[in-house]
Formats: C-alpha cells, sequence, structure tokens
C-alpha cells in the first residue's frame, strides 16, 4: 500500500472543504499539459475545483480550472506535480503527503505511472 487511508481521507475532507484553491503549475507539469493540449494556454497558477482520491493507483488527483468553463478537455493531475503557497492552512500537509507517496513510488520503480492523466470533457463534481 502506497498511501496511508487514514491520512488520506483526512487530506481529502480538508481539501474538498477548501474547493477551490490555488495550485501552482510546476514546469514538468506545463510540460506535459502543452503536449496533451497545445490549444489550451498554460498558466504558472491556477485553482484546483475538485479532489478525487484514486487509491494506490494515483493517489490523490487534483481537477484543475485550466482553460476556464468552455475547456474540451479536463486536467486532472496527481497533486504530486502540483506545489502550493506555503501560506495555505493545509500547505504541510499536502507536502507532507507529496513527499511520503514520492518516496513510496521510487522504492517501487512506480514514479512514470503517477496520475498525470487528462480525461476527454470537463467534469463537474467527481467522487
Amino acid at each position: 500500500m502506497i498511501d496511508d487511508p487514514r491520512k488520506a481521507d483526512l487530506l481529502m475532507t480538508k481539501l474538498r472543504e477548501s474547493l477551490p484553491f490555488a495550485a501552482n503549475i510546476t514546469e514538468y507539469l506545463a510540460r506535459t499539459l502543452e503536449k496533451q493540449s497545445p490549444e489550451v494556454t498554460i498558466p504558472k497558477r491556477c485553482n484546483v475545483v475538485d479532489v478525487i482520491n484514486s487509491g494506490d493507483m494515483g493517489g490523490i488527483l487534483c481537477c484543475l480550472d485550466i482553460g476556464g468553463p468552455h475547456t474540451e478537455a479536463a486536467q486532472i493531475v496527481s497533486i504530486t506535480h502540483l506545489s502550493f503557497d506555503r501560506r495555505v492552512p493545509f500547505s504541510r500537509e499536502i507536502e507532507a503527503y507529496q513527499h511520503h507517496r514520492i518516496k513510496k513510488l521510487s522504492k517501487r520503480g512506480m514514479m512514470a505511472a503517477d496520475g498525470l492523466t487528462t480525461g476527454r470533457k470537463r467534469t463537474t463534481q467527481v467522487g
């Protein structure tokens, strides 16, 4: 098991209660999203509008508002590919989750498979 279910559920509760909240898009993520959706301008910051716990397969996934309400492709990415302002009340919990997940995935040689996906249609409320 990669994630501690109790800790992941507690973090999910905090994240859901705080929606929407700001996130910074890492350089790696920006390059990947630009390749997947070349028609969409990828900003340095965006809002997380929903969160999904996909379990060990992808961990906590964030639905991003990139492209606005009329976008044709929802951007859903692993929380490990985002960074957050340290002034956000739950940023330490996110950082601890990211560090733990990345460490576990690295030990298992699974880093490339960690939850970087793009859907075809925008979703409103998932999970």
